[in-house]
């Protein structure tokens, strides 16, 4: 025989008799399919394979590859075959590929033209607008029962994350921020030198950090570390039907697991940006000092009149907004989340790109109001 692994017994009438001896493994090659194909073809006339199995017979997944495909044929040319011969761990993993469905090609979808493209993308922009307009609804309802006592709230949690929020994102944002301030300091020195007016860096470092600047760049930093988070938290909830568990218990997910987050941020958001100010300010104050010898009281007293109160509270509201948009972005991509791991990456980085997207337009809408206002 060309292929040692088989032995073919055809003694009893219409009747193939396959004896299985060897190693069965798929590293060898899975050619002897084609063997038994042949051989069918040979004697038109079998009605039944029979499997005679060798003790010392050594298989993995190539034997079970090997049988799927002769069942597969047998039955197609209405040959009965008998599993009664195989090794029962064999008889069982037979069982479990036979009950899979064969994947199918899944056609490939008809190309839309333009205007049909811009159109399904306008009804997915309204779906998705009003999907968030329900969402900050439901967490405007649940802040308002928190405030009237008539929800189940746990402050352990709140408090969690507010250390989350707060104290694990101090390092990252103190290092951004000095360096920020150290670079809008060596930005201005640039213009300023020209005219002998780098104490005028001072301004320009404090007025660009706390009006804007300082709020900004948190929030980028916040969203990429805290929103992401909440994405994936509430996105692994909804893949192992946390969420759903808790709906069957009465219990508002949005009340216990979304307003807690969304507290915590708005919360640490102001705190984080006041801080950001500080070292930004200190960034740009040791350049001046160390490469442009500025005298420091000075600086600090050009700082002290540039930035007036009213830019700190304009950098107020601008972190204030910017808390909620990368809280409910995070836990709305985290509820919509899909029902596996892929679902949960997809969220994570949603919930960054929807953050980023509504800061940058939340920054351009403040500034024209401030305009506006003459603020």
């Amino acid at each position: 025989m060309p292929n040692e692994k088989l032995a073919y017994d055809f003694s009893t009438p219409k009747t193939l008799l396959i004896k299985l001896s060897g190693d069965w493994h798929i590293s060898q090659g899975l050619l002897s399919e084609g063997e038994v194909s042949a051989q069918l073809q040979e004697h038109p006339d079998i009605d039944q394979i029979n499997f005679n199995v060798s003790p010392e017979l050594k298989w993995d997944s190539g034997l079970i590859t090997f049988l799927l495909r002769l069942f597969k044929e047998s039955e197609a040319k209405k040959i009965k075959v008998a599993r009664e011969g195989l090794p029962k761990e064999a008889q069982k993993l037979l069982v479990l590929a036979l009950k899979a469905p064969e994947k199918t090609i899944l056609p490939l979808k008809k190309q839309q033209s333009l205007l049909e493209e811009i159109g399904q993308k306008v009804f997915q922009i309204g779906e998705s607008v009003r999907m968030l307009v329900n969402f900050i609804g439901d967490i405007a309802v649940s802040f308002c029962r928190i405030i009237t006592g008539r929800s189940y709230f746990r402050w352990d949690d709140f408090m969690l994350l507010v250390k989350r929020c707060g104290v694990d994102t101090l390092m990252l944002v103190s290092l951004i921020s000095l360096l920020v301030g150290m670079i809008l300091a060596f930005v201005a020195s640039i213009q300023l030198k020209m005219f002998g007016a780098q104490i005028y860096i001072a301004d320009i470092v404090g007025i660009a950090m706390v009006r804007v600047l300082s709020a900004v760049m948190t929030g980028i930093i916040v969203s990429g570390r805290i929103g992401a988070s909440f994405a994936a938290e509430l996105g692994m909830m909804e893949s192992n039907e946390e969420i759903d568990a808790l709906k069957t218990l009465g219990v508002s997910p949005v009340e216990f697991l979304v307003l807690p987050r969304v507290m915590a941020l708005v919360t640490m958001m102001p705190v984080l940006t006041i801080y950001a100010d500080l070292m930004a300010i200190l960034g740009g104050f040791l350049i001046s000092i160390m490469m442009f010898h500025l005298n420091p009281s000075e600086y600090l007293n050009h700082t002290q009149i540039a930035v007036k109160l009213s830019y700190v509270w304009i950098g107020l509201i601008h972190s204030f907004v910017f808390g909620v948009i990368i809280a409910v972005s995070g836990c709305l991509r985290g509820i919509q989340c899909k029902r596996n791991a892929a679902g949960v990456g997809e969220a994570a980085t949603s919930a960054v790109v929807t953050a980023i997207t509504g800061l940058v337009i939340a920054t351009a809408i403040i500034t024209f109001i401030c305009q506006v206002l003459g603020v």
